[in-house]
């Protein structure tokens, strides 16, 4: 078993944009839940002790949290390498300052759209505008600047123009990543899932951008639509681990529903939790494999495709993903891959309430 290189520290659930595709869970972490400061301090220097050298620092909105910059701090004496990832409300020079100076080394930034209307209309609350001023902030920091976009079918026809916008606002990497149906997401599938023909035409304005750009352009594949399934994190419980708000710790971002009983970093070490915990070796390797999976060639690749996935689809995690076109279950994603309206419900500010939008 390799240690982790990397983490997910999701600091708070909280956060000011409405994303109906949002893979945060429905049942959110409430802020008084949270990790305390020196809880989140103790768990990174128990992460770098385990080998993990990059932690993205993420929510919901981590810039909510006051004490981000001695979290930013503590990273940066134990030799791991973060990357703020924000909405970008309330990324002022000051605080940005403040971070950069406490060893934050890059920022990625969520933009919806291209436009100010759209951008707006899908986060659910007036953004773009603050966003922008985030981006400009980040440039003249000197920081590194990604940007990330979940693509879905508001907004697939517009991402050359999102590329655009990227290029304008000095992104060094922009990462186009078609929706994943966890959280959020999945609650709104129906409403998000694009068509192929959308899809196709998306891709190929991506090709023609990679020609012409040396910006890296990350696309994330539409696993819906290909038959081939998406890797499973590197594999469960491979090279990643994710820290939630309230102290909770998962083999991957959204293994949040999956019937597994989740250790917290509250209870037990980061290390314990890695080499001993169930839920970490739930899937781990091929030997909890089963039907066509477990005589792949494949299954080192693609590790049976996406637990969470399997598990939302079918109600059995330790089914072969149903995106993988050798699935018996193939066909409930070729029937899901149907339609939909473009109607969603969003989490309320509280965290975790339905609301009609």
């Amino acid at each position: 078993m390799n240690p982790p290189w990397a983490m997910l520290a999701e600091l708070t659930h909280a956060c000011p944009l409405r994303c109906p595709y949002c893979s945060n869970p429905a049942e959110l972490a409430a802020r008084s839940s949270e990790l305390s400061t020196g809880e989140w301090q103790r768990i990174i220097r128990e992460a770098a002790a385990l080998g993990v050298v990059h932690a993205h620092l993420s929510g919901g909105e981590p810039l909510l949290r006051r004490d981000l910059t001695r979290i930013v701090a503590t990273a940066d004496r134990e030799g791991v390498y973060t990357q703020l990832v924000t909405s970008g409300v309330g990324l002022t020079e000051r605080r940005l300052g403040e971070l950069a100076g406490a060893g934050l080394r890059s920022v990625q930034l969520s933009v919806q759209s291209a436009t100010a209307g759209e951008s707006d209309r899908i986060a659910g609350v007036r953004s773009f505008a603050r966003k922008e001023r985030a981006a400009a902030v980040v440039a003249a920091s000197g920081l590194p600047l990604g940007l990330n976009v979940v693509l879905h079918r508001a907004n697939l026809d517009a991402v050359g123009e999102i590329i655009e916008l990227g290029l304008v606002w000095g992104a060094e990497r922009i990462e186009l990543a078609n929706t994943q149906f966890y959280g959020w997401g999945l609650r709104n599938r129906a409403a998000l899932l694009p068509t192929r023909e959308q899809l196709a035409r998306a891709e190929a304005v991506v090709r023609k951008y990679r020609e012409k750009t040396d910006v890296e352009l990350i696309w994330v594949v539409p696993d819906y639509f290909d038959g081939v399934p998406k890797p499973c994190m590197g594999g469960w419980g491979a090279i990643s681990i994710t820290v939630a708000p309230d102290g909770r710790v998962l083999p991957c971002p959204a293994a949040y529903d999956l019937p597994l009983e989740l250790p917290n970093a509250r209870d037990r070490s980061l290390g314990w939790i890695w080499e001993h915990s169930s839920a970490f070796n739930a899937y781990r390797g091929t030997a909890w494999m089963s039907g066509p999976c477990a005589g792949c060639p494949r299954r080192e690749l693609d590790f049976g495709g996406c637990r969470c996935q399997a598990y939302a689809i079918t109600g059995d995690a330790g089914r072969t993903d149903p995106a993988c076109a050798l699935s018996p279950d193939h066909h409930l994603i070729s029937e899901l891959a149907g339609g939909g309206t473009w109607t969603y419900r969003s989490p309320a500010p509280s965290g975790g309430n339905l609301t009609d939008k």
